[in-house]
């Protein structure tokens, strides 16, 4: 399934049925009387998270939604049947703007959340509304109010425990792969992930929702490589697992480049608990492994951890140290 997480739709809620200009006509009753019903209230537009969606893709060829009119009022005073509102079911993590793209209306964050977006019109008043003392056979009826319509945008920012962010070809995807059952594309060359990935790993029955997210380099909060398209998702995510190549000529580069892109799309980013895994240790001696800890222990005062995705190596230990992160 293709990956969608921006989309712009146009929607508008049902009109009001008009009001009903009835006179009752029977037989035998001679003065019969106004008995025009007001008009049923047109449906409404709904959006609701569902946890069983992870993209806005339903929306890509159908951008134009539109709820049910209320049905006109009839004789006998009876009302016209309302229109039935118009569910849109969205991802958990799906922001509602309107259509400035910045302006937010709703963030729909927990699974089964509902919103009201757009009103359907008001029904028309029948001429019975209108009977008085004065007036015993008005003819005066109105028409149903116009229900909202306007364009909105929605956003989707991918919610998860753990999101997994490092330069490209740093094996994201592959220990995603490994650590859960998702099947990301996984190739020998930069940005093989140009969508979110998402997966879920367990340990000791406790469950934990992973997101690979496509690589970051240098000026990426300005738009350069894929850009800050997906810094975004970043954002949901509780914990930052961060995976560099231990492999790299330049290990501190690497983790300075990332977090300085993660750090000028937003301070927030950098604040949230950080988990350093050095990925491809199968492809080094454990000599020059120890030596690269150490060295990168020098500059940068956190504790390390090592993982082969490849040859899934260490990654029971991973899932223990993500659910003490997590829980």
């Amino acid at each position: 399934m293709k990956f969608l997480d921006q989309i712009k739709i146009y929607i508008k809620a049902g009109n009001g049925g008009s009001g009903s200009a009835s006179f009752r006509r029977e037989k035998f009753i001679e003065f019969g009387g106004p008995d025009g019903g007001d008009g049923g209230k047109g449906g409404s537009i709904i959006f609701i998270a569902d946890k069983n969606l992870n993209t806005l893709i339903d929306f890509r060829y159908t951008q134009n939604f539109k709820a049910e009119r209320g049905q006109d009022g009839k004789g006998k005073k009876q009302t016209g049947k309302s229109g039935k509102d118009l569910v849109l079911k969205v991802p958990i993590g799906t922001q509602i703007f309107e259509e400035d793209n910045n302006t937010l209306i709703e963030d729909l964050t927990k699974s089964e959340q509902k919103v009201i977006i757009a009103n359907g019109g008001n029904g028309g008043l029948g001429n019975v509304r209108f009977k008085s003392s004065t007036n015993r056979s008005p003819r005066k009826k109105t028409d149903g109010n116009k229900g909202e319509s306007f364009w909105i945008w929605l956003q989707l920012k991918v919610i998860a425990d753990v999101g997994i962010v490092g330069m490209p070809n740093s094996g994201k995807s592959s220990l995603l792969s490994a650590l859960t059952s998702a099947t990301p594309k996984i190739a020998n060359y930069p940005f093989t992930t140009i969508n979110p990935n998402l997966g879920v790993t367990n340990y000791d029955d406790k469950e934990i929702t992973l997101a690979d997210i496509p690589g970051l380099i240098e000026g990426a909060h300005e738009g350069i490589g894929l850009g800050d398209k997906f810094l975004r998702h970043v954002e949901r995510c509780k914990n930052l697992l961060h995976l560099i190549d231990i492999t790299s000529d330049n290990l501190l580069k690497d983790y300075s480049k990332v977090r300085k892109e993660l750090s000028k799309y937003s301070d927030k980013l950098t604040k949230k608990k950080e988990i350093i895994i050095f990925n491809k240790i199968d492809m080094i001696s454990d000599e020059e492994i120890k030596t690269k800890i150490d060295f990168f222990n020098k500059k940068i005062k956190k504790k390390i951890y090592t993982v082969s995705a490849l040859k899934k190596k260490n990654l029971t230990n991973i899932k223990r140290l993500l659910v003490k992160y997590v829980y």
